[in-house]
């Protein structure tokens, strides 16, 4: 990965690319730092060392780097692209329109993205009344009695809104920027950027709270789980696929062979954001319904907000394993995959074309979809297992989302930059 880097800032053209990435980036953790105007920082500092929030507030947070429970301008972080991302996907499954659009190659891809912006705005907006409501009202952060914000007028909520809505749109055009003139997808560089941000901090709080003995012993077995991810990540059954050769007016076409790379964890980090998102609502049920001797609220009160109940934890599993399912059947369609192959000659050693096609794919992909459904349960349960061994953060560095998302970030972008060395290598060969 070193080699990489250090060979790409030797190419010149790759040089600028690479700083101008760097200068992205720099933006965007200075706008993350920036407070929202009508904010009272000196109350919001304060109160962030006694504050105990979890769920989906802690997931926004780390997307944010930890913006958001700082109000920043930079507040809702990356957050909103990602649902909004997510809702189009599973929209195209549903809307025909939709599904024509993203047939329709580049042009349509291009108005699909055109929806995902308008739709992130509107999600950003939604976002950013709900956090300044709680921020005004006093439940953003737990065990705080200070007023977050100077004044509680209309107008200094309008302002705050606002405020972080756009921020949310330059993030956007950040990430484009990155895309466009940069190396790697912009929006994925960005929200690396800010987990990496909180890893450091996070890491250190063991430390400080378990000394470094602990601190040894989670490092060591953090090298592990990284390990383990990017094994997981680049593992992939790879389907032969050979095509026939066929006669097209006066040239022959075909006989070449290729594959189906199905990777073992084809749907990536959605799961575990969508199952961390339906267990947050038995926590803002009891965070907002002051009965107590509600026996509804007292059973979710005792074992489904927190983490740390055995219960909590096999529901959490469960539901990864069963988004994990979900998302890859709407997001690999072996009907579509195998009359594509019928269509232009193409066939699985072995296998008839057309719907024994389609049956093999469906085969594969359930059997192949379990291990990468364990995985990420696995993976997303270390930081409520270490919380409950050692009384770490909720935001424990090695485990859930943030290895996640820094493993495959990092390894897509390196994938790219090499990509790109050889292509000039293979240049400056031809020359």
């Amino acid at each position: 990965m070193l080699g990489a880097f250090a060979n790409a800032f030797r190419t010149p053209d790759l040089r600028r690319k690479l700083l101008f990435v760097l200068l992205i980036i720099t933006v965007f953790r200075l706008g993350s730092q920036v407070p929202a105007p009508g904010v009272n920082v000196a109350n919001v500092r304060s109160c962030l060392d006694s504050q105990a929030s979890g769920g989906v507030v802690d997931l926004i947070n780390l997307f944010s780097g930890g913006a958001l429970l700082q109000l920043t301008i930079f507040a809702l972080g990356i957050m909103p692209y990602i649902t909004a991302s997510i809702i189009l996907q599973l929209l195209v499954v549903v809307i025909p329109r939709l599904e024509a659009l993203k047939k329709e190659g580049q042009a349509g891809q291009t108005k699909i993205t055109q929806y995902t912006r308008y739709l992130t705005l509107g999600l950003a907006l939604l976002q950013a009344t709900g956090i300044v409501a709680l921020a005004r009202s006093g439940n953003l952060l737990q065990n705080c009695n200070q007023d977050l914000l100077h004044s509680n007028s209309t107008s200094t909520f309008l302002i705050i809104v606002i405020t972080m809505t756009a921020g949310t749109a330059v993030i956007m055009w950040l990430g484009e920027l990155i895309t466009d003139r940069g190396i790697g997808n912009g929006m994925s560089i960005l929200i690396f950027t800010q987990v990496v941000a909180t890893f450091p901090a996070s890491l250190w709080g063991v430390q400080q709270t378990q000394g470094w003995w602990v601190f040894g012993v989670v490092m060591v077995i953090g090298l592990v789980i990284i390990a383990g991810v990017i094994f997981i990540e680049q593992a992939q059954r790879r389907i032969p696929v050979q095509y026939a050769r066929r006669m097209v007016g006066r040239k022959m076409f075909g006989g070449s062979s290729t594959y189906i790379p199905l990777k073992v964890n084809q749907a990536g980090i959605i799961p575990v954001i969508f199952a961390s998102s339906l267990l947050y609502l038995p926590a803002m049920a009891v965070q907002f319904n002051a009965n107590t001797t509600n026996p509804v609220l007292t059973f979710l009160n005792n074992y489904l907000v927190g983490g740390q109940h055995p219960l909590y934890m096999a529901i959490y599993f469960a539901l990864i394993i069963f988004f994990t399912y979900f998302y890859v059947s709407i997001t690999f369609n072996p009907q579509e995959v195998a009359d594509n192959m019928k269509k232009y000659g193409g066939f699985i050693p072995g296998i008839r074309a057309g719907k024994p096609t389609e049956d093999y794919l469906s085969y594969v992909l359930s059997r192949i979809t379990f291990p990468g459904a364990l995985y990420l349960g696995l993976i997303s349960l270390i930081p409520l297992i270490a919380f409950a061994l050692i009384g770490a953060d909720q935001n424990f560095p090695f485990g859930g989302t943030s290895i996640l998302i820094m493993v495959g970030v990092a390894l897509d972008t390196v994938k790219q930059i090499e990509s790109q060395l050889q292509q000039r290598n293979y240049e400056g060969f031809l020359r």
